[in-house]
């Protein structure tokens, strides 16, 4: 199905303040990500590539112990097994794109 309304994919609470939609194609999964205010992402890392584009709102993201806050149009590129975190400034909207497949998001 070329076309998906992404309104019509059921949200999950992955983690607590972090509820995404997933699309899977062969070789990546985009999660676009509605994150509250004060939610933290902990400390962890994984094989997967990740790109992540803020779409609006503020996130405090540190990726090998470069912090950095991102606002709308700001993208950040996350190599496999880097150790990242992160935290909501303000409620957001977060695309992130990984390769290959986020099999556990399924």
């Amino acid at each position: 199905m070329p076309f998906i309304p992404l309104q019509s994919i059921k949200d999950k609470e992955l983690l607590p303040g972090f509820r995404g939609r997933f699309i899977h194609t062969e070789q990546m999964t985009f999660a676009f990500w509605d994150i509250s205010a004060g939610s933290e992402l902990p400390s962890h890392s994984h094989y997967h590539e990740q790109v992540a584009n803020v779409l609006e709102g503020e996130f405090e993201l540190t990726v090998e112990g470069e912090k950095r806050i991102l606002t709308p149009g700001e993208v950040a590129v996350i190599p496999s097994n880097a150790i990242h975190s992160g935290k909501a400034i303000t409620d957001c909207r977060i695309l992130d794109v990984f390769a290959p497949v986020r099999e556990e998001y399924r």
